[in-house]
């Protein structure tokens, strides 16, 4: 029962509420009918009563003082007619069992009305004697027929007055429970909407005083949640370019001194290589050592850059530099399949936009590589009016579900949330799934559309 009610809406409660109490105060109503009727009842035949008595004692009188009693009760008996409220029974003679007090009741009202009423024996009966002996009885059976209908009508007004003042109040509670159900509906969607982190549609203040004020506080909650919120962006924008800024400028500091030196290692490697005499194979063996480890230290240091700054956005175009980022994932491992769908289109995303897709794209690549032991590996990289969508695919191991965001998965989160984005890590019928989301912005956005224009007019 409990969880019943607990399922029920606010508007089902109070109308089931009414509905009992309205349902108790008409079984209070009937209870209280049969309590009292009973007594109504005999007060107002008890006149008929006390006149029945008095018309035995004068009968009894008239009787004893007559010569010819038997024709003065005749005479008597002649003058009631058919009455049933006042009539003589002689003694044996077969009464009438039926309640003369409910003869000729209307046919609307019904049986059980009777009965609830609980009509007392109304009948009584004074003797009527003859030379000390009795002849007979005069009985009183008043007709309450017009007293049970009386109450029958009065009982229809009240069920009626109560069915009608429920149907209305329930109408009243109906429209009020509105009134007040729909804002907090619409509160309840403007706080569905603030825990979704859509902070720009304001609440609509609407019904009553209360209600108004929460869906103000809400409104200034949001406000203050969107200032938080693009302040937090512009801390994490600034956060990654500060990052980007460290990673150029170690990647400077390895291209531009490091590069030189190991470039100097290989060339004075390659001198001393010329310079030994065949015959000394040690020192020659030695030296091709040297010089290998000097185009492996070369092979990393190209690596190191690639990772740290992606020359290639400027140089090649985004969709390029993710092409060329593909193509050196499909050398190792081998056996791993890797396909592409790149929008050419990215090419008109330039600063931070272009490199977080990029760095989303490098990052995800990197840890299939590293950790999946997977076969295939699919990236799609696509462009709209709105946004740009980047997923990776992989037919890997996966991840354990209680699995926490390493450094670099965190960094493609603070990437795409400094954007206003959404990232996702994802599996699905056996398939890791990457999805980031990044809107665009008004720079990206009048670049798109000048390139669009220019193609066009072309």
């Amino acid at each position: 029962m409990i969880r019943i009610w607990e399922r029920l809406s606010l508007r089902a409660r109070l109308l089931l509420l009414l509905g009992l109490l309205f349902a108790v105060a008409l079984l209070a109503g009937a209870v209280s009918l049969q309590i009292f009727a009973t007594t109504q009842l005999l007060e107002e035949t008890e006149p008929a009563a006390r006149s029945a008595k008095a018309v035995a004692a004068a009968l009894n009188g008239a009787l004893q003082a007559s010569q010819n009693p038997q024709a003065t009760l005749d005479a008597f008996v002649r003058s009631l007619g058919t009455s049933e409220g006042i009539r003589f029974r002689h003694v044996g003679s077969v009464s009438d069992d039926r309640p003369p007090e409910v003869h000729g009741l209307p046919d609307t009202v019904p049986d059980w009305f009777v009965r609830l009423l609980v009509l007392p024996e109304l009948k009584a009966a004074f003797p009527v004697e003859i030379g000390g002996k009795q002849v007979g009885d005069i009985v009183v059976a008043p007709d309450i027929s017009a007293d049970i209908y009386e109450k029958w009508i009065g009982f229809l007004a009240i069920a009626c007055a109560g069915i009608s003042l429920m149907l209305l109040t329930g109408a009243i509670a109906h429209f009020a429970t509105r009134s007040a159900l729909q804002p907090l509906q619409s509160l309840g969607e403007g706080l569905t909407r603030l825990r979704a982190g859509e902070y720009e549609q304001p609440i609509a203040p609407s019904g009553p005083p209360e209600i108004r004020k929460s869906a103000q506080e809400a409104n200034e909650l949001a406000r203050t949640l969107n200032r938080l919120s693009h302040d937090n962006r512009r801390l994490l924008r600034q956060i990654v370019s500060l990052q980007d800024d460290e990673r150029q400028d170690v990647a400077r500091e390895l291209h531009d001194e490091l590069g030189p030196l190991l470039f100097g290692i290989r060339a004075n490697t390659v001198a001393l290589l010329e310079s030994i005499p065949s015959g000394q194979a040690k020192s020659k063996a030695a030296a091709e050592g040297i010089l290998q480890s000097v185009e492996t230290l070369q092979q990393a240091n190209r690596r190191i850059l690639d990772r740290l700054r992606p020359l290639y956005i400027q140089e090649l175009g985004l969709e390029r530099s993710i092409q060329t980022l593909l193509q050196n994932a499909r050398t190792q491992p081998p056996g791993l399949t890797v396909t592409s769908k790149i929008d050419a289109d990215l090419n008109g995303v330039d600063g931070l936009l272009s490199q977080t897709i990029y760095r989303v794209i490098q990052e995800a690549v990197t840890n299939v590589l590293r950790h999946a032991g997977a076969k295939a590996m699919h990236v799609t990289a696509d462009i709209n009016d709105r946004e740009a969508i980047v997923e990776i695919v992989d037919d890997g191991v996966g991840f354990a579900a209680d699995q926490m965001f390493g450094r670099g998965l965190t960094g493609m989160l603070e990437r795409a949330r400094a954007l206003s984005g959404t990232f996702e890590l994802l599996r699905e019928e056996g398939r890791t799934r990457v999805r980031c989301r990044l809107p665009l912005s008004d720079v990206a956005s009048r670049a798109r559309g000048t390139e669009e224009d220019g193609g066009q007019s072309a």
